[in-house]
């Protein structure tokens, strides 16, 4: 009789949960997790912000090495599968050698968009991913006196913060006409243009990258295709991610904008499942197929595979939510906006601490929170019970939303 043997390749916040919630749902076999990172798996959020400040500062690890070693589960760092094949249920590892697998969980996450433009592989140009990257980033900008960030999404304006609040000149170029112009309302987007802009920090948004051109084989500077020349010691590209599907695509496994799995997180291949920034899955609450990329995500997920892994009843239905730190400014969301035809802004804008509260009709869909780190537990919970406020319930204050949503439920 084969042994029992489950492998996760990838060990970021989806893959060590999916390890812990096997043995929580009472697992007992073999239990493998690969992770190509040398580092014992780590929060990844911190990278773009404390990570940077201090020379001294450790990676903030996930689980100590004794909860590996107590639950039975063999981690592997610094190990790298080249290949999976889905008929004989084997992976192969860099080096040589396979391993066999009754069940499998792909968690391998996505990797940063590169930026294919003339100078893209000078140093000085960074990406940021992990800890690897957070710490050549930490090095690279020890010294530097300007700074341009190429993207204004959440990890672009995450890193400009640090660094013009650690008093670095930075330059932030977007090619959107807002920043975090995918992500936010436009209320929000003003708003932390607003607040990055009082940081000392130069938006140049509706603009692209012609070059990065160099000196003695190092970043100086960055040419927009209007022509303007702006100098930098350091160049950060942020400019979205891909999900990672090369083993899922090299397998035969069906992928498309990540890969595809139904709400049990199961692959089109038999015993092969997948969670995280690298999965498309239908959404039942937008009714669409989506891939999101957020440590709740991909935890959420997790929690989600490793019961289905166990022959469990299991559905993904959690409500999304994802968070971003900006210098002071705390953004949270929750729920996915799609269809938006009203929004309801509660709080005091001016003194960055609000809540806009997103519509499709009478439907509450989202809640995006600046320093409302309250107001954005309530939106959870009123999204997960489907609970809609009314505008004069909202005008009232979250203790009328709280008693609404208590009288609902």
């Amino acid at each position: 009789m084969v042994e029992d043997h489950i492998i996760i390749i990838g060990a970021g916040h989806g893959g060590v949960q999916a390890a812990a919630s096997l043995r929580e749902e009472g697992y007992a076999g073999a239990l493998t997790l690969i992770s190509a990172d040398p580092e014992l798996p780590y929060h990844k959020p911190p990278l773009s912000k404390a990570f940077l400040k201090s020379v001294d500062a450790e990676p903030q690890i996930l689980k100590a090495m004794a909860f590996y070693e107590g639950q039975g589960i063999d981690l592997r760092l610094g190990v790298t599968a080249t290949g999976i094949d889905p008929a004989a249920r084997t992976v192969a590892l860099d080096g040589g050698g396979s391993l066999s697998w009754t069940r499998l969980l792909l968690a391998t996450g996505a990797r940063p968009r590169r930026l294919d433009i003339p100078g893209n592989a000078l140093d000085g140009v960074f990406y940021l991913r992990d800890c690897a990257d957070a710490r050549a980033l930490r090095t690279g900008t020890a010294t530097a006196g300007d700074i341009v960030v190429i993207g204004g999404g959440f990890i672009g304006l995450e890193v400009a913060a640090t660094m013009a609040l650690a008093g670095k000149r930075v330059t932030v170029i977007e090619a959107a006409d807002r920043l975090l112009g995918r992500a936010v309302s436009a209320e929000v987007s003003s708003h932390m243009q607003a607040y990055h802009e009082s940081l000392g920090i130069r938006l140049l948004t509706r603009t692209t990258v012609r070059a990065i051109e160099g000196a003695d084989g190092r970043a100086a500077s960055v040419v927009t295709e209007a022509g303007e020349t702006i100098p930098a010691d350091a160049v950060l590209v942020g400019i979205g991610a891909e999900p990672d599907t090369r083993l899922a695509e090299a397998a035969g496994i069906d992928c498309e904008d990540g890969i595809c799995v139904d709400a049990s997180c199961r692959t089109s291949a038999d015993g092969i499942f997948a969670i995280g920034d690298c999965v498309s899955f239908p959404h039942g609450a937008s009714g669409r197929r989506l891939r999101l990329e957020s440590v709740q995500n991909a935890t959420d997920q997790a929690r989600c595979a490793a019961k289905a892994m166990l022959g469990q009843d299991a559905d993904f239905d959690a409500v999304a939510w994802f968070w971003s730190d900006q210098g002071e400014r705390k953004l949270q969301m929750a729920g996915l906006g799609f269809d938006i035809d009203r929004e309801v802004v509660s709080g005091d804008r001016d003194a960055g601490a609000f809540a806009v509260f997103l519509f499709s009709g009478e439907r509450l869909v989202a809640l995006e929170t600046v320093n409302r780190p309250g107001e954005h537990m309530l939106g959870r919970r009123m999204l997960a019970a489907g609970f809609s406020p009314t505008d004069a319930q909202i005008a009232e204050g979250p203790a009328a939303l709280k008693a609404a949503l208590a009288a609902f439920g």
